[in-house]
């Protein structure tokens, strides 16, 4: 057992602290109050602050590609994926592309072409969804990939991602898209913020959808701790 306390020592080095192996990883990232609620009046920045804002960010210019459901997209008021110069300028030097790739995934394609994150993106985004949807001109903003018929195939979506070289992965959620992915045996990592907020009965948990047959057990690799958050990243 380990008490951990706010430490005085220079913070490390986040980048190299969320490094993740070499090779194809899909990592999480979410935020949760203390009694579990995943979001506050539909959203999740409430519970969020500085500290995981810049997590946030560090995780974003550490992934090849950037997975969202497509309620998340809209719900959480997303904008183009784009990255300040010092965070593109170190992608380039570990030889990364310039930006990450944006991919939602939407079973329905009920996205608007004109959304932001869509239309404004800086590297041509990518729509997962199945075979009976019918993209229409979301054609004109996006790359669709098909993976499943009668619904999205994620196992199959991710080896398609792999294979447009995007291997390093981050989901945002939501839970829905959590849920799926536990199920299907996909999530590595997951890094869980705990904001020191009670947001009361009511508000959904960070997963949802049916129960998985195995619980998967992760293993803590390191806990940060910052104005009064508690930053955790937990792996296979």
């Amino acid at each position: 057992m380990q008490l951990l306390r706010p430490s005085p020592d220079e913070l490390p080095d986040l980048a190299e602290l969320y490094r993740t192996p070499p090779g194809p990883w899909l990592r999480l990232n979410f935020v949760s109050s203390l009694d579990g609620a995943g979001h506050v009046d539909g959203r999740s920045e409430p519970l969020s602050g500085p500290a995981d804002k810049r997590v946030f960010g560090i995780l974003r210019m550490l992934c090849d590609a950037l997975v969202v459901g497509a309620g998340t997209l809209r719900e959480e008021g997303y904008h183009a994926l784009r990255l300040d110069a010092e965070r593109r300028a170190w992608r380039v030097g570990h030889g990364m592309s310039e930006y990450p790739t944006l991919v939602v995934v939407s079973a329905r394609c009920d996205l608007d072409p004109a959304h932001e994150a869509l239309a404004d993106a800086p590297v041509r985004p990518i729509i997962v969804t199945r075979a009976a949807a019918e993209p229409g001109p979301l054609t004109t903003v996006a790359d669709i990939v098909v993976a499943g018929d009668e619904q999205v195939d994620l196992p199959a979506a991710v080896a398609l991602l792999h294979e447009r070289g995007l291997r390093q992965i981050l989901s945002e959620g939501g839970p829905r898209l959590f849920g799926s992915l536990t199920a299907a045996g996909l999530v590595d990592e997951l890094c869980l913020t705990l904001s020191p907020l009670l947001a009361g009965p009511g508000a959904g948990r960070i997963i949802a959808g049916p129960p998985i047959d195995t619980p998967q057990a992760l293993t803590l690799r390191h806990a940060l701790l910052a104005e009064g958050l508690l930053l955790l990243r937990y792996s296979r």
